[in-house]
């Protein structure tokens, strides 16, 4: 079953274009005889030439449309100057119907074209089939049929090309949700370390899950790595730091560490350098973003900390790297917490909230339930304080001055902050992120 068809009329030379109103008829008399093309939504994809006045190409073209009952409901035309800024527009009808299966029709010559669009603007979840365009010689009739040839590779200085139109078209976005915010500690020495916490506001994110300072992508939710990309570079544009010495932990819920400059592990959750302008993150949706300074041997680390995590150690490994790498005395290093479930929404099995129960029994509520609640934050407080960082160097939400909390509970500021535990699978993600100051 195909969710949508989108017909691709991009490329039609000019003097074509000056007659896609008969093109557009007969595409869709060919489609309506095509019983194995129909979709609940058609998209019809052409070029608007700089300088044109169609205000409204649907009007446009309407006296194509004429006679097509069973399509006109459900057709859009999506005219732009870029096919970036088309796919992009189609991408978001999409995301609004939640449609994940699209037929593509299209001049075979555009096939290998196209899929390097898609591979940028889309993810795995969505999709796709190819359907061929041919416009017959005489102009007047048009057939489709299946591509002609094998896919093939496109010389790189194309893909780069487009890659630079997906990324100028995206700039171009207006900021959505309202400004790009930061949270900062008072702990960390802003005279030595760029630092802060995002919050989810201020990105081009869409999707009201991820809408709109997503911070990462993957195969599993639909905002592409392009879209994260430029969030990121917009965050970097605030936050003062280069987007392209960036280094985000791999997560795998565990308790490995990279060293910046060693060899890098295939996986890992905490990450450490004393390299200057080098920007160390970690992600947190009800995960634990924890950042880590030293100002007096000037070195620095991020981890990511869920529950498994914690269990694991991850904070004092971080700690424990940056003491035998960079010679660091564990009473100076600083520890702040960044936003993260709280004790009040978050619940674990009981055998998983046994664990908790052995660290400390003030990590676990209502311990005799079937899914008691945790409180990781307290947990990691309590194994970085055995470990030998100082209990004033740590900042979590015990902070005395609530007005400096940066700890927020995640699932509870559903404006402010990205859940898993509240939004399910198609989840945003906020980072922590620290560098030292050149």
């Amino acid at each position: 079953m195909v969710d949508a068809v989108l017909i691709d009329l991009f490329s039609l030379p000019a003097n074509l274009q000056d007659n896609i109103q008969g093109l557009l008829h007969n595409t869709l008399e060919t489609i309506e005889k095509c019983s194995s093309i129909h979709a609940p939504c058609v998209y019809v994809m052409c070029c608007q030439r700089q300088g044109s006045e169609r205000k409204d190409e649907q009007e446009f073209l309407f006296p194509a449309l004429r006679g097509f009952q069973s399509l006109s409901r459900r057709l859009e035309v999506i005219c732009a100057e870029t096919t970036a800024a088309a796919l992009y527009t189609i991408k978001q009808r999409l995301d609004e119907r939640d449609l994940s299966i699209i037929k593509i029709i299209l001049p075979t010559i555009r096939k290998d074209l196209m899929k390097v669009y898609l591979d940028h603007l889309f993810t795995a979840v969505y999709k796709f089939e190819f359907k061929g365009l041919q416009v017959v010689s005489d102009c007047e009739s048009l057939q489709i049929s299946e591509p002609q040839h094998e896919g093939q590779t496109l010389p790189s200085e194309d893909v780069a090309l487009i890659q630079s139109e997906i990324e100028k078209y995206l700039e171009s976005l207006p900021s959505l949700k309202g400004k790009l915010t930061i949270l900062r500690s008072s702990l960390i020495p802003d005279d030595i370390f760029l630092h802060g916490f995002t919050t989810r506001t201020g990105g081009i994110s869409y999707i009201p899950t991820l809408s709109s300072c997503n911070l990462f992508s993957s195969s599993k939710r639909r905002d592409p790595q392009a879209v994260v990309k430029e969030n990121l570079r917009r965050l970097a544009n605030a936050a003062g730091f280069n987007p392209e010495a960036f280094h985000r932990v791999k997560i795998d819920h565990a308790n490995a560490v990279c060293i910046m400059g060693k060899t890098e592990p295939d996986n890992y959750d905490g990450i450490v350098t004393n390299q200057k302008g080098v920007t160390l993150a970690a992600p947190g949706a009800d995960c634990i973003p924890v950042l880590f300074a030293d100002p007096v041997r000037k070195a620095c680390g991020a981890a990511h900390s869920g529950w498994k995590g914690t269990l694991l150690g991850v904070s004092m490994a971080t700690v424990n790297a940056m003491v035998s790498e960079y010679g660091c005395n564990m009473k100076d290093i600083l520890v702040v917490l960044g936003p993260s479930v709280g004790p009040c929404c978050y619940k674990l099995p009981h055998e998983s909230a046994k664990e908790f129960h052995r660290i400390d029994p003030t990590c676990v509520r209502l311990f005799d339930s079937a899914n008691p609640y945790i409180d990781i934050r307290r947990a990691t407080r309590i194994l970085l304080e055995r470990g030998g960082i100082l209990p004033e160097n740590i900042q979590d939400d015990s902070i005395r001055d609530q007005k400096q909390n940066i700890t927020f509970c995640t699932a509870c500021h559903p404006d402010k902050f990205y859940s898993h535990f509240r939004d399910g699978t198609n989840f945003g993600t906020q980072i922590g992120f620290i560098s030292i100051k050149d």
